[in-house]
């Protein structure tokens, strides 16, 4: 499984139409995201339009590949592209990737930790 994450740039003045056209997707695109293999999908807004972006697939040169070849998809990001800044082609294929540099569960199993955390039983019984 491969964790991606991807950074754009919206337009501040297009922010509330922004937020509005994800509130909800149209269900024919989030359907092509789920059959391109992309899951755990996540957007996130920060300070003056920064947008980060998260997903998980198993196949990330296929998953894009998927939504390259989508009219579906293609309908969507030609839509979307006027609402970043710097962004040189499609939303979907033309976003920064970030370099991931921190990752709990893969530190915490490569030093034989425990993922889930441990109850015990006997001392919350007081």
């Amino acid at each position: 499984m491969t964790r991606v994450g991807f950074q754009l740039q919206v337009r501040p003045e297009l922010l509330d139409e922004y937020l509005a056209r994800h509130s909800p997707v149209r269900p024919e695109m989030l359907a092509e995201i789920a059959a391109s293999g992309r899951r755990n999908y996540s957007l996130f807004l920060g300070a003056g339009g920064t947008l980060f972006g998260y997903y998980e697939t198993d196949d990330d040169t296929a998953a894009q590949a998927y939504l390259a070849a989508s009219p579906v998809a293609a309908r969507w990001e030609a839509e979307m592209s006027r609402f970043f800044l710097g962004l040189d082609g499609r939303p979907d294929q033309a976003a920064a990737p970030l370099t991931e540099v921190f990752h709990l569960e893969d530190q915490l199993a490569a030093v034989g930790e425990r993922t889930t955390p441990v109850i015990d039983n006997e001392s919350s019984a007081s």
